[in-house]
């Protein structure tokens, strides 16, 4: 038979054949090889082995609570269950308080902490801390699960030093730094997303996980099993996630961070310098504006699982196993709407703004060439790679902060009106009289939550290249603050109003916050076009030089 150069070498059925396993193969290895893919399984695994022990950590306090009583009291007798009374309650939940506010403080550390090792040595290595500590940490508190009563408290109150250094802020920050820096800047919004929803599905997995773990085997359990998954993300961790050194990060000197790098996520609380057009140097408040305004949404919306949790508890008698079936929900549907439908309002948001706006002048092509892209290249690094040595992974060069506002501008938009979705959803839980009802709130409170993704891509966008990973660290810190704040001032608002039978009040109270949340970001500006940010570390290191 004649063959030319378009005869293929297998001929027929065994060609397609061949060819169809090649392409499932190449699907397969797509999965595996996409980076933004290796991100979320990082935080999916990360976050299923933190989560493994928050459910049996209540009732491990509740146990020891309960023994170290009736050290100190007559033994039970009688009906019921030994460890059901109040004053075993309060202590279980005096404790467990103790625990949370000890967990955010030293989150609190622990942001700053993470942020400047990742500047140190880089994001990969500053991953690996902040999984390996908690291992260290667990093992730690497995000690206090076996010794148990007074003693074992202390030792799982004490382990909470270990968060400083390594702990479930610190790594939710790093994450979220990997993503910025891998991810082309028009996928960072729905990358943050992507990645939240993937830790969601592994708080909702670890939540089930940890509890039938724990009924299933013993109390220790769980702890053992966090302890494995520990191990097993830092291992994954050094080899699945690429290495980016710190110095490719930002413009500034490696080694000249110090006490200054270490607080350096609060300079992007100030209003930040801004030369306009004509030259002129001018204050720009878009970021602190937006940060504020973050703060209220965190306050507003951040309460109402625990708020939910303890209206259903208080009005509809939700038990333990009810309350956990309802946050495995909660957790479960917010994935799913992060990962599925999130990133697709935000391309579609951005499609449909862009082509309702017109293009101006100075955004058009002729216009829009920066200084940098006419120069005549002069070193060897500033020509292209010859063909067949580009990578598939960077950009020849960085896209223009225009590009960065253009793509911003919709994730703003979204993030206002995200605050009133979630605002207006929460009073959904108010108008509950049914045990169902609670369920049902459950499931629509998730699709009000992609503020926290959007509020990072706005704030990388409205941020320098350089400050990039202090404005995600700044940003979170402002998260943590609000966090600690709504737990003291919902708790007192919640427990007034139950005191006098209203407490489905308090729902409203959360939404009356979000719309001023909102009202807030109305004032949160890009810089106008045409105009620069004024990097004062760059200028310094620029001066340094000459």
């Amino acid at each position: 038979m004649a063959t030319d150069e378009a005869t293929p070498l297998l001929p027929g059925r065994k060609a397609s054949t061949l060819a169809g396993q090649k392409g499932f193969g190449a699907s397969v290895r797509g999965i595996f090889t996409n980076v933004e893919n290796r991100i979320l399984a990082a935080g999916f695994l990360i976050c299923v082995a933190f989560s493994y022990t928050q459910v049996p950590l209540m009732y491990v306090f509740h146990l020891m609570v309960c023994d170290e009583y009736y050290d100190h009291h007559p033994p039970f007798e009688g009906p019921g269950q030994r460890c059901s009374r109040d004053e075993i309650a309060a202590g279980t939940a005096a404790q467990f308080s103790i625990l949370g506010m000890s967990t955010t403080l030293c989150g609190t550390l622990n942001l700053f902490l993470a942020g400047w090792t990742v500047k140190k040595i880089g994001p990969r290595a500053a991953l690996m801390i902040q999984t390996f500590v908690p291992a260290i940490r667990v093992l730690a508190q497995i000690l206090g699960v076996v010794a148990g009563k007074r003693t074992g408290m202390l030792i799982i109150q004490s382990t909470q030093l270990f968060t400083i250094v390594g702990g479930p802020a610190g790594y939710i920050l790093v994450t979220n730094i990997i993503a910025s820096e891998l991810v082309e800047p028009s996928r960072r919004t729905v990358v943050f997303g992507k990645l939240q929803g993937s830790i969601m599905l592994g708080q909702s997995i670890g939540y089930l996980a940890g509890g039938m773990i724990g009924d299933a085997i013993d109390i220790r359990a769980p702890f053992d099993f966090a302890c494995i998954t520990f191990l097993i993300a830092c291992v994954y961790v050094r080899f699945g996630l690429p290495y980016i050194s710190p110095e490719s990060m930002s413009n500034k000197k490696p080694g000249r961070q110090g006490i200054a790098g270490f607080f350096a996520p609060l300079k992007i609380l100030v209003p930040q310098r801004m030369r306009s057009a004509n030259g002129s140097i001018k204050k720009h408040y878009g970021v602190v504006i937006l940060c504020a305004g973050i703060f209220l949404g965190v306050l507003a919306t951040d309460y109402a699982p625990l708020l939910i949790q303890m209206y259903a508890t208080a009005a509809f008698d939700f038990d333990q196993a009810d309350n956990g079936w309802l946050m495995s929900e909660f957790a479960f549907m917010r994935s799913i709407f992060l990962i599925l439908l999130f990133p697709r309002i935000i391309n579609f948001g951005r499609h449909l703004m862009k082509r309702t706006s017109s293009p101006a002048p100075e955004d058009s092509d002729d216009s829009s060439i920066s200084t940098a892209d006419t120069q005549i290249p002069t070193e060897p690094g500033d020509f292209d790679a010859a063909t067949g040595e580009q990578t598939d992974v960077e950009p020849s060069k960085p896209l223009s902060s225009t590009h960065h506002r253009e793509v911003g501008r919709f994730d703003l938009i979204f993030l206002r009106w995200s605050l009133v979705v979630d605002g207006a959803l929460t009073t959904v839980a108010a108008f509950a009289t049914k045990r169902w009802h609670i369920y049902l709130a459950a499931f629509l409170l998730p699709f009000g939550s992609g503020s926290a993704p959007a509020a990072k891509g706005v704030i990388t966008d409205m941020c320098s290249e350089s400050q990039r990973a202090d404005a995600l660290n700044a940003v979170t810190l402002v998260e943590n603050i609000a966090r600690l704040s709504t737990q003291g001032l919902f708790g007192f608002v919640f427990s007034s109003l139950a005191g006098v039978g209203k407490a489905y009040i308090t729902f409203f109270c959360n939404a009356a916050i979000a719309v001023i949340g909102m009202a807030v970001l109305l004032f949160s500006r890009f810089p106008p076009t045409g105009s620069t940010l004024v990097d004062d570390d760059a200028e310094e290191i620029g001066e340094d030089q000459d």
